[in-house]
C-alpha cells in the first residue's frame, strides 16, 4: 500500500495537471494542504461518497475556495461522482469542476466558496444548525444528530473582517463541533504576508473563546493526526488547528513563493516537481492501488449503516419526532402550513389597520411560526427595531447576532444549507450593504434564505443620510435570482412572507417601513392578484388616461394623487407593484392587463433610486424618485424635500397625459 506521503502526492499531481490543462488556476494551496487533507479525509471525516446528502455526515468547507482542485481531487479519489474526465475539464464550460466550488454543481460541495472568509462564516452556520438540531432531537440514549463541521481557511480568509465577526460569535455560542484548520503558509498573491498580516492569529482566536492547537507541522502526518484527534475530543469550544505548510509543496523552484499561488507551474516545473516528489507516473495516471487506498465508500457506508440502526431505534421510540426530523431535513413544508398566514391576511383586509409595515411583518412572522416550527430568526442588534422576534418566540427560535450584519447573513446561509431550519435575518436596509456579498451568494446558490430589511427610505428621518437608503433597493432588484418585496400594508406583507417561505430555489429580501402606512381596500380578485407581484389597486371607469405605479409607503401617495386627479376629471389607474421580479415573471397577457401597451402616459413613484422604473414607464413616462442622498430631518419633511409627495405625482401625471 502506498505511504501517506505518496497518497498525498496524488492530490498534488492532480492539482498540477488540472491547472496546467486549464492554463490557469491555483495549484499552490492544494499542493501545500495535501498532507493535511489526506489525514482528514481518510481518517477523520465522516462521510459517504455513495450518499453525499446523508443527514448525519460531517460537513466540509474549503473557505479558501481558489484552491478548489484540493476539494475536487479529494472527491474524485474518495469515490464521489467526480470522474477523472471531470478533473480534466477543470474550469471549462459546464464542467462540475468550476474555478471555485459551486454548490449544486458538484456532489460533495457543501457551499459555494471563493469570496474569502465567507466559507468560514457559512461553516459557523452549519455548526450552529448541528448544535440546535442536536438539542431539539437527540434523546438521552440516542444521538441522531452527531457530526462535525470542518473548515479550512487560509491567510486571506482571516484577513477579511467577516472572519472576526463569525469567529467571535462561534466562540460565544460554544460551537464545540466546529473545527477550523488554518493553512498557515504565509503567502498571498502579493507575496509574503508579513508586511500586511502580522497579528498573532492563535492568540486572536483564544481571545474569541476558541481552543487553539498551535504549530502543527502540516507535512507530518503523525502530527496532523494527533492534532485532529485532540480537536475531535470536544471541550465545548470550537477548535482552531494551526498547520504550518509550504505553499506549492514539492515544486523545486516555486514552492513557498507567490509564483505558485495563482498560476500554472508550466511543463518544465511540473516535470521537476514529479521528480522531486518521486512520482514516476505520467499526467492523469493514478495507479489502482492509490484509488484502493483512497476509496472511502466502504467506510462511509459502514458509518451510515451504523447511524441508520440507531435512527431506527429512535424512530421506533419517537415516531412523531422522527417524521418531523425527516421532513425538515428534506426541506419539505408541513401540510397546511399556510393556513394561519392566509387567515391573518384575510382578517387584516377586513380590519384595514394603519401600522408600520415592520410591525405588520412581526405579526406575519407570528402567523407563519404557527405552521412552521423550524422557523429560526435573528437580528443584528436591532431586534426591537426590525421586529424580528414575534410574540411567543422562544430563545431557541430567535437569536441576537450582535452587530455582525455580514457574518449574520453568511451564517444564515450555512443554517439553510445544513438543513433542518428556515432561517431569516434582520437589519436596517442601509446595512444590507455590509452583508451584500453574502446576499449575492445566497442568490447564486439558489438557497431560499430570507432577509428582512426595515427603515427603508429617507422617511427614516432624523438619523440622516448615513441611515437613509436610496440606492439599496435598486441594488437588490438588480441581483439575479432574488425576489425583492416592498409591501405597502399588512396584507401585502403577509403575501410577501408567504411567498418567501414557499420559495424553494431563490432567496427573498423583504423590505419594510419605519413609518405608518395606510391600509388599502381591495376586492377578492384584487386581493388574489397581490401574489402576482403587481396588480391594479385602484381603477377608473373606462380606459385610464394615465397609470401611476408605486410600491411600499408610496402607494398611499399614489392613491392620494389619483383621488385628486379624479376630482379634477382626470382618469388614472393605480398599480401597486410590491415585487418587480414576480410581476416580470407573469405571462404577457397579465402584464398587459395591468399595464396596457396603449396607455403610454405612466408615472412611477418610489422613495428610492429611479433607474429601474424607466423599464415600466418608458420614454414617455416620468419617475418620481430620489437620485440624491437624504438629509437629517423628520421623515415627512425629508420626503417632501426629496420630492416624494402626492403633489409631485399629480404634476408628473398631468405632464405625461398632457393635461
Amino acid at each position: 500500500m502506498p505511504s501517506r506521503f505518496e497518497l498525498a502526492n496524488a492530490i498534488r499531481v492532480l492539482a498540477m495537471d488540472a491547472v496546467q490543462a486549464a492554463k490557469n488556476g491555483h495549484p499552490g494551496a492544494p499542493m501545500g494542504l495535501a498532507d493535511v487533507a489526506e489525514v482528514l479525509w481518510r481518517d477523520f471525516l465522516k462521510h459517504n461518497p455513495a450518499d453525499p446528502q446523508w443527514a448525519n455526515r460531517d460537513r466540509f468547507v474549503l473557505s479558501n475556495g481558489h484552491g478548489s482542485m484540493l476539494l475536487y481531487a479529494l472527491l474524485h479519489l474518495t469515490g464521489y461522482d467526480v470522474s477523472l474526465q471531470d478533473l480534466k475539464d477543470f474550469r471549462q464550460l459546464h464542467a462540475k469542476t468550476a474555478g471555485h466550488p459551486e454548490f449544486g454543481e458538484c456532489p460533495g460541495v457543501e457551499t459555494t466558496t471563493g469570496p474569502l472568509g465567507q466559507g468560514f462564516a457559512t461553516a459557523v452556520g452549519m455548526a450552529l444548525a448541528e448544535q440546535k438540531l442536536a438539542a431539539e432531537f437527540n434523546q438521552a440514549d440516542t444521538a441522531i444528530v452527531d457530526h462535525r463541521t470542518w473548515v479550512i481557511v487560509g491567510d486571506g480568509c482571516l484577513m477579511e473582517g467577516i472572519s472576526h465577526e463569525a469567529g467571535s460569535l462561534a466562540g460565544t455560542l460554544g460551537l464545540g463541533k466546529l473545527i477550523c484548520i488554518y493553512d498557515d503558509n504565509g503567502i498571498s498573491i502579493d507575496g509574503p504576508v508579513d508586511g500586511w498580516f502580522s497579528e498573532d492569529v492563535p492568540a486572536r482566536f483564544e481571545a474569541y473563546g476558541w481552543r487553539v492547537i498551535r504549530n502543527v507541522d502540516g507535512h507530518d502526518a503523525d502530527e496532523i493526526s494527533q492534532a485532529l484527534q485532540t480537536a475531535t475530543d470536544s471541550d465545548g469550544r470550537p477548535t482552531l488547528v494551526c498547520c504550518r505548510t509550504t505553499i506549492g509543496f514539492g515544486s523545486p523552484n516555486k514552492q513557498g513563493t507567490a509564483g505558485v499561488h495563482g498560476a500554472a507551474l508550466g511543463d518544465d516545473e511540473i516535470a521537476a516537481t514529479r521528480e522531486a516528489l518521486g512520482w514516476s507516473h505520467p499526467a492523469w495516471d493514478i495507479p489502482a492501488e492509490y484509488y484502493e487506498a483512497w476509496d472511502q465508500t466502504g467506510r462511509g457506508q459502514d458509518s451510515q449503516q451504523k447511524w441508520l440502526q440507531e435512527y431506527e431505534r429512535f424512530a421506533a421510540d419517537e415516531p412523531a419526532q422522527a417524521a418531523e426530523f425527516e421532513r425538515r431535513m428534506a426541506g419539505a413544508l408541513p401540510e397546511n402550513w399556510s393556513e394561519a398566514i392566509d387567515a391573518f391576511a384575510l382578517a387584516e383586509q377586513q380590519a384595514l389597520s394603519v401600522t408600520e409595515t415592520r410591525k405588520a411583518s412581526q405579526r406575519c412572522i407570528g402567523a407563519i411560526a404557527q405552521g412552521i416550527p423550524e422557523l429560526f430568526g435573528g437580528s443584528a442588534d436591532l431586534t426591537g427595531s426590525n421586529n424580528t422576534r414575534w410574540d411567543g418566540a422562544t430563545d431557541a427560535q430567535h437569536m441576537s447576532y450582535g452587530v455582525r450584519e455580514f457574518a449574520m447573513t453568511a451564517i444564515s446561509n450555512g443554517l439553510q444549507l445544513h438543513g433542518g431550519y428556515r432561517p431569516f435575518t434582520g437589519t436596517f436596509l442601509i446595512f444590507m450593504e455590509y452583508a451584500r456579498n453574502a446576499v449575492r451568494l445566497a442568490a447564486l446558490m439558489k438557497t431560499p434564505n430570507i432577509f428582512v430589511y426595515t427603515h427603508d427610505s429617507v422617511a427614516v428621518g432624523e438619523d440622516g443620510p448615513t441611515h437613509q437608503p436610496v440606492e439599496q433597493i435598486s441594488n437588490l432588484r438588480s441581483t439575479p435570482n432574488l425576489f425583492t418585496w416592498r409591501p405597502c400594508d399588512t396584507v401585502e406583507s403577509a403575501v410577501a412572507w408567504k411567498h418567501a417561505i414557499a420559495s424553494r430555489t431563490a432567496p427573498t429580501a423583504l423590505i419594510f417601513t419605519r413609518q405608518k402606512t395606510e391600509a388599502q381596500m381591495r376586492d377578492a380578485q384584487t386581493f388574489d392578484n397581490i401574489q402576482r407581484g403587481g396588480y391594479t389597486l385602484i381603477d377608473c371607469d373606462g380606459a385610464p388616461q394615465g397609470i401611476i405605479i408605486a410600491t411600499g409607503s408610496e402607494v398611499e401617495v399614489a392613491v392620494a394623487a389619483a383621488q385628486q386627479l379624479a376630482a379634477e376629471g382626470v382618469a388614472v389607474r393605480v398599480v401597486s407593484m410590491p415585487c418587480v421580479e414576480l410581476f416580470s415573471a407573469q405571462d404577457s397577457a397579465y402584464q398587459q392587463q395591468v399595464l396596457p401597451l396603449a396607455v403610454r402616459a405612466r408615472v412611477a413613484v418610489e422613495a428610492g433610486h429611479p433607474d429601474l422604473w424607466h423599464k415600466f414607464v418608458g420614454l414617455d413616462g416620468v419617475v418620481v424618485g430620489i437620485d440624491r442622498y437624504g438629509l437629517s430631518a423628520p421623515g415627512d419633511q425629508a420626503l417632501e424635500v426629496c420630492g416624494i409627495t402626492s403633489a409631485a405625482v399629480v404634476t408628473a401625471t398631468k405632464q405625461v397625459i398632457g393635461a
